[in-house]
């Protein structure tokens, strides 16, 4: 295995890591936007307030290290998405932002329609965030990303079929992903009301996912026929038979009740989303003009760069993985004003 390809291994690992961390957050947000009006989704908002507070803010992380590694090792390919894909991407961004100030701004506002607005603020931008970034994913595995810059490009790249499909596949994913930890997080905070509530959510969630990814998978077929052959030969197989089982999966076990293992279920099914359209369209980093090895940095920076990362893997994920551990075990929890249970319970 080459540099090149350890490398580009290691930024579809990073891309994975944000869906599955970052995408439970946005999910949580649009859960949030759906719980209904102030009195009706109170109890669900402050569970996702609890949830979501102590570790938030670290899985953007896996945003920064995805954009590092790529205008460091793939140079050409940063340039390249970025010339055609801003819109989507300064859209992206721009609802990262605003979902930040939804949900800072919210909680200390008293005032119950100030507070509406900053809810529906966080709900929507986390709609269009992961709804823009898996567009510009959706322009590069259709193969509209060119080398150089065209202006031609700028619209049709990702508003195109394909990156539609990767859009609402986004959305159907990070919503499911959401839905299966906010119901562990109900039974955390000692709320079976809203345990019921999110498995119920949970099991809906995952049948979306599963109807939306079987009408991607049509899209594609017509669209990007390239990558389908992909999806279903090779390696990529594996990975895009796993997604529908550890849905069921998924389903299956909230549905029983069964603590903690559908969370590692669910994250397989998004992540195996993500390896899919990666292993679907090797060797192309940018099909079909640019392979892996013809976009990577000279080899020198390379090795430097996989000696980067191995130590950053040795000094930060052990922190990581300590820091998710506690949050499960609920040991971050914050000093709240007002607990979960309901009202008039001991």
């Amino acid at each position: 295995m080459t540099a090149a390809t350890i490398v580009a291994l290691v930024l579809l690992l990073g891309v994975a890591a944000y869906s599955c961390g970052g995408g439970t957050d946005y999910g949580a947000g649009m859960w949030d936007l759906a719980a209904g009006g102030v009195e009706r989704g109170d109890r669900p908002r402050r569970l996702i307030d609890y949830a979501m507070a102590p570790v938030w803010e670290v899985n953007n992380v896996w945003l920064v290290f995805v954009l590092v590694i790529t205008w460091t090792g793939f140079p050409q390919v940063f340039a390249a998405v970025f010339s055609a894909a801003w819109i989507p991407l300064t859209l992206a961004i721009l609802g990262l932002i605003l979902r930040g100030v939804g949900f800072a701004f919210r909680k200390p506002t008293r005032h119950p329609r100030s507070r509406l607005r900053f809810t529906a603020l966080f709900g929507v931008s986390s709609i269009l965030t992961p709804f823009f970034f898996a567009a510009a994913l959706g322009a590069i595995a259709s193969g509209r990303v060119p080398l150089g810059s065209r202006d031609a490009t700028i619209v049709s790249s990702w508003l195109n079929p394909t990156s539609v499909a990767f859009g609402l596949v986004s959305l159907a994913a990070t919503a499911f992903i959401a839905a299966v930890f906010l119901t562990g997080d109900a039974g955390r905070f000692g709320a079976p009301d809203l345990v019921t509530y999110f498995r119920r959510r949970s099991v809906v969630a995952a049948g979306a996912f599963m109807v939306v990814g079987a009408a991607a998978l049509a899209v594609v077929r017509f669209d990007t026929p390239r990558l389908f052959a992909g999806l279903w030969s090779g390696g990529a197989l594996l990975f895009t038979l796993g997604i529908p089982v550890l849905t069921v999966l998924t389903a299956v076990l909230v549905g029983r009740g069964i603590p903690r293992i559908p969370r590692v279920t669910a994250v397989g099914a998004v992540g195996a989303t993500v390896f899919a359209w990666g292993v679907a369209q090797h060797p192309y980093i940018l099909p079909t003009s640019l392979t892996i090895e013809q976009g990577a940095a000279p080899s020198s920076s390379l090795n430097w760069l996989v000696l980067v990362v191995v130590v950053a893997a040795i000094l930060v994920i052990p922190p990581l993985v300590l820091l998710y551990r506690l949050d499960a075990m609920g040991a971050l929890e914050a000093d709240h004003d007002e607990d979960l249970k309901p009202r008039g319970s001991t």
